[in-house]
C-alpha cells in the first residue's frame, strides 16, 4: 500500500468580475492529478511556475481547499466531507522554499524548533532543551545555536533549522517545496546531500517539489512532470532522463547542462532536435484547449500523456 495516494485531484480558483463581483470563470490550478508515493522513496513533482505542483503539495498539507478528488495517507481519507477531519500534521511535515521568510525572525532557534513539541508533546523545559540541541547536532549545527536568532545564520544554515523543525516529531512524510531554489548554487549540493543523509537515517519518505530537473535527478526515485495543472509524464528516474516521450519533458531534459566534454556534441545535437520538434509539433501533444491528454502506459513503470492515434 502506498504511503500517500492522490486520486483525480482538482483545485480550481474562481475568477470574479463585474459590478456584482460574480464568478465568471475558473483558474484550473490542478486539473485531475493522480499519483502515489511509496514508503521510503523520494517522489519528484516537477514543472515550471504555474504548473500546479506547489498547489498540490499545499493541498496534501491541508493548506488549500480541494475542488474535487481524494487524498489518502496510510489508507486514511484526508479530505472526506463527512466525519471528523483527520489531523496528519504530526506525520506529514513541510520544508518551505524560502528559509528567510519561513522562520519567525522574532523567535530564538530554541522556540522555533520546539514549537512542534509544545503543540504535540508534554515536556519539561530541560527535556525540550535537550531535544532541540539533539536536533541541531543532527542537522549539522552547534547545540549553542539555541540562543541565536535566524538573522545570525546563512541561507543554508537557516534551511537546516527548517529541516530540524520539520523532523522534530519524527514524521513519516516530508513535503519539500523547492527547498534549495532560494540558495546559492554552491550551497544547494550541500543541502541536498544533507537531506539524503537525513532521509536514510530516519527512513523518511519525501515528496520533492521543484522546477529544476537537475536537482530532481539527484534526489528522486520516481518523477511526475506537470504542465498547466496536469501530468504530461510519469516514470522512474531512468524513464524520464533516458527515454523522455512528451515534448515538454524533452525540453526540460534538454535544458539540463551537461558538463562532460565527451557528451557535449551528443547533448547539443539532442537540444537541436528537441528545439525543432518543440517549435513544429508542440500543439500535437495537447488537446484543442492546450491541455495535456490522459496518461497512458508506455511500460510498466512509464506513463505519458499522448493523444490517441487514429
Amino acid at each position: 500500500m502506498a504511503l500517500l495516494k492522490v486520486d483525480d485531484l482538482k483545485i480550481h480558483f474562481p475568477i470574479r468580475g463585474g459590478i456584482l463581483n460574480r464568478k465568471i470563470d475558473d483558474v484550473r490550478a490542478v486539473d485531475g492529478v493522480s499519483f502515489e508515493v511509496k514508503q521510503g522513496e523520494t517522489y519528484g513533482l516537477v514543472g515550471e511556475s504555474g504548473s500546479g505542483k506547489t498547489t498540490t503539495g499545499k493541498a496534501i498539507m491541508g493548506l488549500n481547499n480541494i475542488t474535487s478528488g481524494d487524498i489518502y495517507f496510510e489508507g486514511t481519507h484526508l479530505n472526506a466531507k463527512k466525519g471528523k477531519k483527520v489531523d496528519v500534521r504530526r506525520d506529514v511535515q513541510m520544508i518551505f522554499q524560502d528559509p528567510y521568510s519561513s522562520l519567525n525572525p522574532r523567535k530564538r532557534v530554541l522556540d522555533i524548533i520546539a514549537e512542534p513539541f509544545r503543540n504535540y508533546e508534554k515536556m519539561t523545559k530541560k527535556e525540550e532543551m535537550f531535544k532541540v540541541q539533539e536536533l541541531l547536532e543532527k542537522v549539522g549545527l552547534s547545540s549553542d545555536s539555541v540562543y541565536k536568532y535566524p538573522h545570525e545564520f546563512s541561507g543554508g544554515q537557516r534551511q537546516r533549522i527548517g529541516v530540524a523543525r520539520a523532523i522534530a516529531l519524527k514524521p513519516k512524510l516530508i513535503i519539500a517545496d523547492e527547498p534549495v531554489s532560494a540558495l546559492d548554487v554552491s550551497v544547494q549540493a550541500q543541502v541536498l546531500n544533507f537531506l539524503q543523509d537525513i532521509q536514510k537515517d530516519l527512513n523518511l519518505t519525501i515528496l520533492f517539489i521543484a522546477h529544476d530537473l537537475g536537482v530532481i535527478k539527484h534526489m528522486c526515485n520516481r518523477i511526475g512532470i506537470m504542465y498547466r495543472g496536469r501530468f504530461v509524464e510519469e516514470g522512474l528516474r531512468d524513464d524520464i532522463f533516458n527515454d523522455p516521450q512528451h515534448i515538454y519533458t524533452k525540453r526540460l531534459v534538454a535544458a539540463i547542462p551537461d558538463v562532460d566534454p565527451r557528451r557535449r556534441e551528443e547533448h547539443q545535437s539532442f537540444r537541436a532536435q528537441v528545439k525543432e520538434e518543440y517549435e513544429q509539433s508542440f500543439n500535437d501533444y495537447f488537446d484543442e484547449n492546450g491541455l495535456a491528454h490522459s496518461l497512458k502506459p508506455v511500460t510498466d513503470t512509464h506513463k505519458v500523456a499522448l493523444p490517441e492515434r487514429g
